[in-house]
């Protein structure tokens, strides 16, 4: 079992003992010591340790040393990279994250009959940009690389100024802002997206696949290039939880701290985040595949999908988790 130990002003630790075998990622923030022995009793029960900026951006982690994948499926991933396959698969992924901004809104419509004729326009010109990406046709990413990223970009800005329109007035925000926010609702976002980027990057790892070898991103140095592509279709995860609790207004001034020209979360802020987060991905059951699973689990057999699909290995992506035979 695992003890954690939780300081108590003027008292002694309060301690929590959770079995190894209920814990799959431990997330390790500002502040906090890990023993030898935890780290041990998680590599014994291949449980990740991840170590995060204080913004929720991965900076490492630590993998069973066992941890491998078939070299068949990084190579392919590799190859795929250098033709049409990863045009192909770019415009899916950046095509499910425009249509997921584009169901957002349309789904915001239906409670807010006042605003339909903003948000009618807003819908309008999404729709118009995914069928322009869907138009682009090439052989190598490269072509059209400029052209996907101006027309998501265009669409990501529409989607954030319809979010802003709606949200309560004391929410309102003027546009994304990354390091830092500028404000408390893009502090939340960056924060999930920290989290979100260790969750792909262990899910595509233990697909087999290689976090660093991307398509759209592949020339980016040192950076987990294919973390970066397969998180598009993902974000919505954490944006949808994030508007959940600001349009339900359980965000006050308690739950961020001032900084440098900016705003971070601090340790309130953060628990509301993960709980919310967690919830939304680990909790809540949709319709996938024909299956009612989580999110959190759609995610990873999405994983196994894509690299059993880059072997041709299609039925065993299908079979979902059977497809864990390749890592």
């Amino acid at each position: 079992m695992f003890e954690i130990r939780i300081p108590e002003k003027d008292a002694e630790p309060r301690k929590q003992h959770i079995a190894a075998h209920k814990i799959s990622t431990i997330i390790m923030s500002t502040s906090a010591a890990l023993s030898t022995d935890a780290v041990r009793l998680a590599l014994m029960n291949n449980i990740d340790i991840i170590f995060t900026q204080s913004d929720g951006h991965p900076m490492g982690r630590i993998w069973h040393s066992k941890l491998g994948s078939t070299t068949k499926i990084r190579k392919r991933q590799l190859e795929a990279s250098l033709g049409k396959d990863a045009v192909t698969f770019t415009k899916a992924w950046i095509g499910e994250k425009m249509n997921n901004q584009l169901e957002f809104i349309k789904d915001l419509k239906k409670h807010r009959s006042q605003m339909s004729e903003f948000l009618d326009d807003k819908i309008s010109r999404m729709q118009n940009l995914l069928l322009s990406l869907k138009g682009l046709e090439a052989d190598k990413i490269e072509e059209i690389a400029d052209s996907v990223r101006g027309l998501e970009g265009t669409c990501g800005r529409m989607y954030f100024e319809t979010i802003n329109y709606v949200l309560p007035e004391q929410y309102m925000f003027n546009g994304r802002s990354m390091r830092p926010a500028k404000d408390p609702f893009n502090a939340f976002i960056n924060y999930g997206f920290g989290i979100l980027y260790t969750r792909i990057e262990k899910s595509l790892m233990i697909a087999g696949l290689d976090p660093y070898v991307g398509f759209m991103h592949r020339d980016d140095y040192n950076q987990k290039s294919m973390v970066f592509d397969f998180i598009e279709p993902y974000r919505i995860f954490v944006e949808t939880a994030v508007f959940r609790l600001f349009a339900a207004k359980k965000v006050n001034k308690a739950h961020t701290d001032e900084i440098a020209n900016g705003v971070t979360l601090n340790k309130e802020g953060k628990e509301l985040l993960v709980t919310a987060l967690n919830n939304y991905m680990e909790s809540e059951t949709i319709r996938y595949k024909g299956r009612n699973q989580t999110r959190a689990n759609a995610m990873q057999q999405d994983s196994h999908r894509f690299a059993n699909g880059l072997i041709g290995n299609n039925k065993l992506a299908d079979e979902g988790q059977e497809g864990e035979d390749n890592s």
